[in-house]
């Protein structure tokens, strides 16, 4: 399975609930649902698998402003790591 992505709407914007594996095809297309419209958060508790890829586009969309939900603590663990080592 590679991701899934719904759409949200809520008073303070779109949120999009991804599950699934984020890695190499499945980036573009969570990039493109991001470039979509404006998302205010990212649900990624059902998400069970990502690579290098995927975690820095969740770490630069963070530092953009997009809250992560439910992130997993492997995934947090991460991209703290990618932060500090892109500082």
């Amino acid at each position: 399975m590679t991701c899934r992505i719904d759409r949200h709407s809520t008073e303070q914007g779109l949120v999009l609930h991804i599950s699934g594996r984020i890695a190499a095809e499945a980036v573009e297309v969570v990039r493109a649902a991001l470039d979509e419209s404006p998302v205010v958060a990212i649900e990624i508790a059902a998400v069970e698998l990502v690579d290098g890829d995927a975690v820095k586009l969740l770490a630069h969309t963070e530092g953009e402003g997009i809250e992560l939900r439910n992130c997993p603590a492997y995934i947090r663990e991460w991209i703290t790591k990618e932060c500090e080592s892109s500082s």
